[in-house]
């Protein structure tokens, strides 16, 4: 069955849509503009161009009183097809402007430059990964890291897996499988993307026994557990850091924990979360525990990420006693988890940092640092530059007083004084301008707030801030 035939205003209009190849012609060359071309072959630009004019063509069909000149089409072909192209599958280096400092969509913590030259370096050759260069024999890859952390956090012993939730599972697996684990209620949290403490328990083997209430667990609540639950190996430990209890709330010092677990010739596993190791006083961050901490105050296992608040790359960290540490490397399945040369690259050159006191070095600790005058100081800067280099009356920038979070599932109630700019488009909508700006190259990733979009500059690397205002300015041009 042919289909219904267009009213004549709208063939008209659809007459006035660029062809593919003209609409491909004007991609390239604005590609081209760009600070940093993402490397786009011409047919996934001829193909962006194809799908964003079928999207043009479908809208005026739809909307067959919108007003368009050809000059309106095409640009906003331009706009469709660079949404098209920044929406196909490929890992790519954005802006973050949200202000969020471990963005996980974002990939969280981004690396020290020290942490970068190690990954070229050892990357592009040939390494020592498995391999005694003094004995000439074939050695443990996670001895590379171990001085470290046993410099750094006075452990026995220590081992990398890929993640922290992988961490979790294999001191589980390794230590209580088939036995139970006693766990506060109020510490069955879900730690992101789904997973669930008393999940990973489960498919660790371990009997899960709850104890106290949800926002109140005593030390007589571990001991009465004790009194009736069978074949108890471990007290779990876990830091709820993605959320805060407040108000009428209890549970028991580490110390005592730990005393309660030698009294009955059981194991106390802490799972602390973020891997603080530096000194973040007067940011906020007083309560948020860390790894060296908990093993100080009598824990004998304990498991962190290292792309949180360490700043390294993905990977979790296990570390305790020589023993126990032991048996968990004999577990058959840590080589389904053990981290790759470039994860121990990464994560050597960072510690070598906080070894040798370089901590600001480290991008995530700078960031958290950066004081409230020196970004009002970088906002005013940019926000000058910005104004400079935009069309006239194509937005109004301003600067506001806002708030930075950690994010990354880290100290939520932690909120660190920031200067925002502020976007105002006079004849775009917010949504409009914050597609423009993703879609850009490299992509910018703000917010939208009050119909504004608005960038912080806490979370936006100095080397970044030329192309971040090029970036603005090519979306509202």
């Amino acid at each position: 069955m042919s289909s219904p035939a267009s009213p004549p205003d709208v063939r008209q209009r659809l007459r006035a849509l660029p062809s593919v190849e003209r609409l491909a012609q004007a991609l390239a060359r604005s590609l081209a503009a760009d600070a940093a071309p993402a490397g786009h072959t011409p047919a996934e630009q001829r193909a962006a161009a194809r799908e964003a004019i079928a999207r043009l063509r479908a809208e005026l069909r739809q909307q067959p009183t919108t007003e368009a000149t050809p000059a309106d089409l095409l640009a906003r072909g331009l706009d469709l097809a660079r949404q098209r192209l920044a929406a196909r599958p490929g890992l790519i280096p954005v802006i973050n402007a949200t202000g969020v400092i471990l963005h996980t969509n974002l990939g969280r913590a981004p690396l020290a430059k020290a942490a970068l030259d190690a990954l070229l370096a050892v990357g592009q050759g040939y390494s020592n990964l498995e391999y005694d260069l003094s004995a000439g024999e074939r050695s443990r890859r996670d001895r590379h890291s171990e001085a470290h952390w046993q410099a750094l956090l006075g452990c026995e012993a220590a081992l990398v897996v890929n993640n922290c939730a992988a961490a979790v599972w294999l001191v589980l697996d390794t230590l209580a499988r088939g036995q139970t684990a006693l766990i506060s209620r109020g510490e069955l949290v879900e730690i992101g993307g789904g997973f669930r403490i008393p999940d990973i328990m489960a498919k660790s083997g371990v009997r899960l026994c709850e104890v106290g209430t949800t926002n109140r667990t005593r030390l007589s609540d571990y001991e009465a557990a004790l009194a009736n639950a069978p074949d108890v190996r471990l007290i779990v430990r876990v830091h709820p850091s993605n959320f805060r209890l407040l108000g009428f709330t209890e549970r028991p010092s580490l110390a005592a924990l730990a005393a309660l677990a030698r009294q009955h010739n059981l194991l106390l596993f802490e799972d602390v979360g973020s891997g603080l190791l530096a000194d973040l006083a007067g940011c906020g961050l007083d309560d948020e525990p860390s790894p060296a901490r908990s093993l100080a105050e009598g824990t004998d296992v304990v498991t962190f990420s290292a792309d949180k608040l360490l700043g390294g790359p993905q990977a979790g960290i296990i570390a305790g006693r020589q023993a126990l540490i032991a048996r968990i490397r004999q577990n058959p399945l840590l080589r389904v988890l053990r981290a790759d040369k470039l994860t121990y690259a990464a994560l050597e050159a960072t510690l070598r940092l906080y070894r040798t006191g370089q901590t600001d070095a480290i991008p995530v600790l700078a960031m958290i640092r950066q004081s409230p005058a020196d970004l009002d100081r970088r906002a005013r800067r940019l926000a000058r530059s910005i104004r400079r280099q935009i069309p006239p009356g194509s937005a109004t920038v301003t600067l506001e007083a806002g708030q930075s979070v950690i994010g990354g599932g880290c100290a939520p109630h932690v909120q660190l004084p920031t200067t925002l700019i502020c976007l105002s488009p006079r004849h775009l909508a917010a949504e409009e301008l914050a597609a423009r700006l993703r879609c850009g190259t490299p992509p910018i990733v703000a917010r939208i707030v009050r119909n504004n979009v608005v960038g912080d500059p806490r979370t936006v690397l100095p080397a970044q801030e030329r192309d971040l205002v090029a970036g603005i300015v090519r979306s509202l041009a």
